[in-house]
């Protein structure tokens, strides 16, 4: 898989290639990473890539010439590169706050491609030409507001890299993570099995692999009920509760009637 990034700022991308189990998928080049700095394709001498905005207001604007220059040249490079023939150009994904709410559905979509590029947003915006011109669609980290696309890339990035086959150690890490069946992940305990007096509940330490799984299904759905609700609803909504789930949400509720 390659990842194409577009930003002013690219040395920023190191904490993600250069660290952890996705640091050594690019080492081991699973997967790839092109940056592209806009500057780079400026048309002056300051390598001026931002402007004020018509209009008035507060702040600058990503000018549409540098971004599309280095666009084109990522598609460029894409075409004439060795990986062409293996790489399908993917979507062109601007990271801004006007985005969709990535999550982990979007991040399994993402991990199904060949190719992503990623467009770091800077400044107060982006001219609307090219998001109007270049973009295939816009991803946000959720209703807050970062410096820059760069954060919002990294943990893009680090979330699709992670899906990727051969990519952590124990395949089944990803399928049990957080969200990946709709809900909150269960708690999770390791050696001393006394700390404190704070014990690992008796269960885990059964051997009782039916039992076990049960627990770790009722503590999901426990924390997820507590933490986040929303979560719940959308994973009925989806299907993704089977009949026991249901049943152990009603014992929930139970509960918290009779407290």
């Amino acid at each position: 898989m390659r990842f194409d990034v577009l930003s002013i700022f690219p040395e920023m991308m190191a904490c993600v290639t250069e660290h952890g189990v996705v640091g050594r998928a690019f080492e081991e080049g699973v997967v790839s990473l092109q940056l592209w700095n806009p500057r780079d394709f400026a048309q002056d001498l300051r390598r001026t890539v931002d402007d004020r905005a018509y209009g008035g207001g507060p702040g600058m604007v990503m000018m549409t010439g540098p971004l599309e220059a280095a666009l084109q040249a990522s598609k460029i490079s894409l075409q004439t590169s060795s990986e062409s023939n293996t790489h399908e150009p993917g979507p062109v994904i601007l990271l801004s706050p006007q985005g969709r709410v990535f999550n982990q559905g979007i991040a399994n979509e993402l991990a199904n491609l060949q190719q992503i590029t990623l467009v770091c947003g800077r400044y107060e915006a982006v001219d609307q030409r090219f998001i109007d011109r270049q973009v295939d669609y816009q991803l946000s980290l959720g209703d807050f507001v970062i410096s820059g696309g760069e954060f919002a890339a990294m943990a893009v990035i680090d979330a699709v890299v992670r899906l990727l086959p051969g990519v952590l150690g124990d395949e089944l890490s990803a399928t049990q993570d957080s969200f990946m069946k709709g809900v909150l992940d269960y708690p999770h305990y390791t050696r001393p099995e006394n700390y404190e007096n704070f014990l690992v509940p008796s269960v885990l330490l059964s051997g009782h692999h039916a039992k076990i799984e049960s627990w770790r299904r009722f503590e999901a759905l426990k924390a997820t009920q507590r933490l986040r609700p929303d979560l719940i609803i959308s994973a009925r909504s989806h299907g993704l509760l089977s009949n026991q789930d249901e049943l152990f949400l009603a014992q929930l509720v139970n509960d918290v009637d009779k407290g």
